[in-house]
């Protein structure tokens, strides 16, 4: 069985390495950071790390050496970041700033500027094969959310559509399904809402995912690799299952004492899933 590895990034200065099947050990410890570190990604090649922290430093690490392969500086406290889908030299960072950049590693420079009259960007999502991508951010006023969801032209930076979510809540996490043309938005409304992923990217009135608590939270959620199932966690520990079709439960595991803050299906092992807490801890489910 091929072991999964985590990577866990938190409110410290270091990233922790995980063989989360196999020994359940901690592989390596990365202290790059001199603040706190709310954003890490794995490189799609599985063998390097991006990480973003709060000292506004970006840091490309190799795995087997240590070494660090791209060092950049932004001028704002990082808490997101993606990859793009088919140039991995290229990625986009958001934070707290009215402002998202695309790096290219090759050249260490910001190559492109994404600017919205916001103060915070909650989460970024790739969409087209990373022609276009969204974001969503801190937005919202008492009767709407103008702006909560923007989507963007990736090689021209404007602004496709800000008239995407229109409820009165933000939404911490985005997530795209492995196979239907649409994503989901986590709301602090206590529920996933489901939107199309063509414009003008319209929110399905008869698919609500609801029974989850967010509650200020930033709840991640995914999709299961297959697409019939989607994952969130909760404010009260728990981690929910849903049907997508019928957006009915599927499944309730009692899974932290603290919040469930982050759910991520295994990439290659399609029925283990590692869950997350505010309170530190990480479990793996089978």
């Amino acid at each position: 069985m091929p072991a999964l590895y985590l990577v866990l990034c938190r409110f410290q200065e270091l990233r922790e390495v995980w063989n989360a099947v196999d020994s359940g050990h901690c592989l390596q410890t990365y202290s790059l950071h001199t603040e706190a570190v709310r954003a890490a990604r794995w490189a799609p090649c599985g063998r390097r790390i991006l990480s973003g922290g709060f000292d506004f430093a970006l840091h490309l690490t190799d795995l087997e050496t240590g070494t660090q392969l791209f060092s950049g500086r932004s001028d704002f406290r990082i808490t997101t970041l993606k990859f793009h889908p088919k140039d991995h030299s290229i990625f986009l960072c958001g934070g707290f700033s009215s402002e998202m950049k695309a790096w290219d590693i090759r050249t260490g420079k910001v190559m492109r500027s994404y600017k919205a009259t916001i103060q915070q960007t909650l989460d970024i999502l790739f969409l087209r094969e990373g022609s276009e991508f969204l974001s969503s951010t801190d937005a919202s006023t008492r009767d709407s959310a103008d702006r909560t969801i923007i989507a963007w032209d990736f090689r021209t930076s404007a602004k496709i559509s800000n008239q995407i979510f229109h409820e009165r809540f933000t939404c911490p996490s985005l997530a795209l399904h492995p196979r239907e043309p649409v994503f989901l938005a986590q709301t602090n409304g206590n529920y996933m809402a489901l939107f199309s992923t063509v414009w003008p990217y319209r929110m399905s009135r008869r698919r609500r995912y609801e029974g989850h608590k967010v509650e200020g939270y930033s709840v991640g959620c995914e999709c299961s690799p297959g697409g019939d199932l989607l994952v969130t966690g909760s404010a009260d520990g728990r981690v929910l299952m849903y049907s997508f079709r019928t957006a009915s439960r599927a499944c309730t595991l009692q899974g932290h004492t603290q919040a469930c803050v982050g759910t991520t299906y295994h990439p290659v092992l399609p029925s283990v899933l590692a869950t997350c807490s505010w309170g530190g801890d990480m479990k793996i489910w089978h």
